[in-house]
């Protein structure tokens, strides 16, 4: 195997000459990440040396990079890093006890892209849809979303649920608040539900249906076709454009830290979400920038918009996000007409939920399709005999920040221009 060594200078250059041989692997050459202390003038190491990562690997065309450093030159955190760079271009990156394998993604032939996160609860289903409603106002779309509670054979949502049918799926077992039906019921288009278990640091799912769910987005031969990821799991799919989506809540550490700076150096566009004027989204602009200068940054909030009227009446909604975003949610509602008497963040705590609407008294409980809106909130809707109303959630400019439907909009172009892989 054709593999690229990391060293440093820490290391004396006899001590990484003889590893070089001793170990079982056609080395190709050498990148020196740094340090001076073992270093006494210019030291021969059997192979070239790089000072340039990128040069090495484009020059080199390495199977395996393996990482022969250690502390102080490359602590975890930029070895992170490193190894971000290295599994961008492909490329498995191993050190003595530990070996980082690319996400394997499946190519696909038609225009699409992929939308994925950092993390959890940063709004990445309610982008996929916007993206999905964007592009389907003048072509034929099909969303594929992949969930821990997907099912286990992939469905296609032809129209959007309603909450009747919502409420029957999750009264025969399945997850009826899946990505999926949220993407069907709030961008109107098809939209075909898979499931995948796992999450590796880099994204990868230990296993999934997407790819069969992919085949059957083929079979409607639409114009194009949104993927939708899964938390921080990314699609198993060669998409041509990608969109990596974060919150201004997370912080820069956590937003370019571990191989969120791989997601990030697959982007081609990144959406801060939850956004507005006194939030720090600029300083997590700056640090996706040190990862990768060229991706544009582009804030974004949300608002809570009912699909249902609910002007007049009094209204509790029930939300995932976090408690710093309700007063806000609650004036998106009002603008609406409701009157605003409870505003809940425990949709993903259900023993919490369930001893909280016993204590709510509303004309209509509006809930997000997530987490438990259904199985608990919808339920306990019907049985007490509130009407239930489901809500989405709005893409907005952030104040001073570029427009991002232009950019979604051409990023889609560029993909459709594109070859597709075969």
């Amino acid at each position: 195997m054709r593999t690229l060594a990391l060293i440093d200078g820490e290391h004396y250059p006899s001590t990484v000459r003889d590893a070089l041989v001793e170990l079982p692997y056609e080395f190709v050459g050498a990148y020196m990440v740094g340090g001076t202390e073992k270093l006494r003038g210019e030291a021969d190491y059997g192979v070239s040396v790089y000072d340039d990562l990128e040069a090495a690997l484009r020059e080199l065309e390495p199977e395996l990079v393996l990482d022969l450093s250690d502390e102080p030159v490359l602590g975890p955190a930029a070895r992170f890093r490193v190894a971000s760079r290295v599994l961008a271009l492909g490329i498995p990156y191993a050190g003595p006890d530990f070996r980082l394998e690319p996400p394997d993604l499946e190519p696909f032939p038609l225009p699409s892209l992929a939308v994925f996160a950092t993390g959890k609860r940063v709004g990445k289903t309610a982008i996929s849809a916007h993206v999905a409603r964007l592009l389907s106002r003048d072509r034929d779309v099909v969303a594929v979303a992949m969930g821990r509670g997907g099912p286990g054979v992939p469905e296609v949502a032809v129209s959007p649920p309603g909450l009747e049918e919502l409420l029957a799926l999750s009264r025969e077992g399945w997850h009826a608040a899946s990505d999926y039906l949220e993407i069907a019921a709030v961008a109107g288009v098809v939209t075909i539900g898979c499931r995948r278990c796992g999450g590796g640091l880099a994204g990868a799912v230990a296993t999934s249906n997407v790819r069969a769910g992919a085949e059957l987005a083929l079979q409607r031969e639409p114009d194009f076709v949104v993927f939708d990821g899964s938390g921080a799991a990314i699609p198993p799919v060669a998409t041509g454009r990608r969109v990596l989506v974060t919150s201004t809540f997370d912080s820069p550490a956590t937003v370019t830290g571990h191989l969120n700076a791989y997601r990030i150096l697959l982007a081609d566009l990144v959406l801060v979400t939850m956004a507005d004027e006194g939030t720090p989204h600029e300083l997590l602009a700056d640090a996706i920038h040190e990862v990768k200068p060229e991706v544009p940054v582009i804030a974004v909030g949300f608002r809570a918009r009912p699909l249902a009227p609910v002007e007049g009446k009094r209204v509790a909604y029930f939300t995932t996000a976090v408690a710093e975003a309700h007063d806000r949610l609650a004036e998106d509602l009002a603008e609406y007409g409701a009157k605003v008497v409870h505003v809940s963040g425990n949709l993903a705590d259900r023993p919490a939920l369930q001893r909280e609407l016993e204590t709510v008294d509303a004309d209509v409980y509006v809930t997000e399709i997530k987490a438990a809106g259904i199985d608990v909130v919808a339920e306990v809707g019907a049985r007490r005999g509130v009407e239930v109303v489901l809500a989405a959630n709005d893409v907005l400019p952030c104040p001073g920040q570029p427009e991002v439907e232009p950019a979604l909009l051409a990023l889609a172009d560029s993909a459709a221009a594109e070859p597709v892989a075969t």
